[in-house]
């Protein structure tokens, strides 16, 4: 089997992940487009010892550590763009553990061969994460989600991370009003909704109102995920685990340019 076709079904999960590290979809994709290059002409091999999937990830890594070094040093930091400013805020190994875990879906002990680091070691970088993400302030939340259950469940989740939910979604016209009536500081959208309108261009029209941070929940990422056209930062697969959501909100709210204003 060729590299490609082993690691095509990754692809679009390792570039949504790069751009939640980074906070920025044109510069997680050029670092997966780096480590690409790299497998393709020798310079990096798939390590035999681990999954495809994994492997592709601690590749990435190994490139993340080899060139993005450039994002630790605090030299000048005023001078960079918001997204590099807001990742001196947290250590990077630990939103490099607890994005794998969370949002990825690693486990712990894969997560530690992707770093190569101890397992143990990736537990404690977990929840130093949490705790610096959690030092966030809460926001207002709009759940854009036709089906009545998964729509209580979010909600569910947001309130626990200290958010409130102020308006609750399931039609593109019900969506943009909800934005006129409270305006949210993130919202959380289905692509799909009751009456066949569209999650997207709700969102769409919502940003043309307010700059807000988006997460969109879908059963069919590979729609957004197509490399063709601007596609949304933060992602969540349906059907979801509750730390994957609070990983993606979190996320969202700690690299989007607003927020990273209100922290100023």
């Amino acid at each position: 089997m060729s590299l490609l076709a082993r690691l095509a079904p990754h692809l679009p999960y390792v570039r949504r992940y790069a751009r939640a590290l980074t906070g920025d979809q044109t510069t997680g994709d050029n670092y997966v487009r780096v480590a690409l290059e790299a497998l393709a002409a020798g310079e990096r091999q798939l390590p035999s010892d681990m999954t495809p999937r994994v492997a592709l990830y601690h590749v990435f890594h190994a490139i993340w550590a080899s060139t993005g070094a450039q994002l630790e040093d605090k030299s000048g930091i005023e001078g960079r763009d918001d997204a590099s400013r807001r990742l001196m805020q947290i250590a990077p190994r630990s939103r490099q553990a607890f994005l794998l875990t969370a949002l990825e879906g690693f486990t712990p002990s894969e997560a530690a061969q992707i770093l190569d680091a101890d397992a143990m070691d990736v537990e404690r970088l977990i929840a130093e994460a949490q705790s610096d993400i959690d030092a966030e302030l809460a926001t207002d939340v709009l759940i854009i989600e036709d089906e009545a259950i998964i729509s209580a469940d979010i909600e569910s989740l947001v309130k626990e991370l200290g958010h409130r939910v102020t308006g609750t979604a399931t039609t593109h016209d019900e969506a943009v009003d909800a934005v006129a009536r409270n305006r949210p500081g993130l919202v959380l959208a289905d692509i799909q909704l009751a009456d066949g309108s569209s999650g997207i261009d709700a969102v769409k029209d919502i940003l043309k109102r307010i700059d807000v941070p988006v997460i969109f929940i879908t059963a069919f990422p590979e729609r957004l995920l197509t490399g063709e056209r601007p596609e949304p930062t933060f992602l969540i697969t349906k059907p979801f685990q509750p730390e994957t959501v609070k990983a993606a909100i979190s996320q969202a709210l700690f690299f989007h340019p607003s927020r990273q204003r209100e922290a100023a």
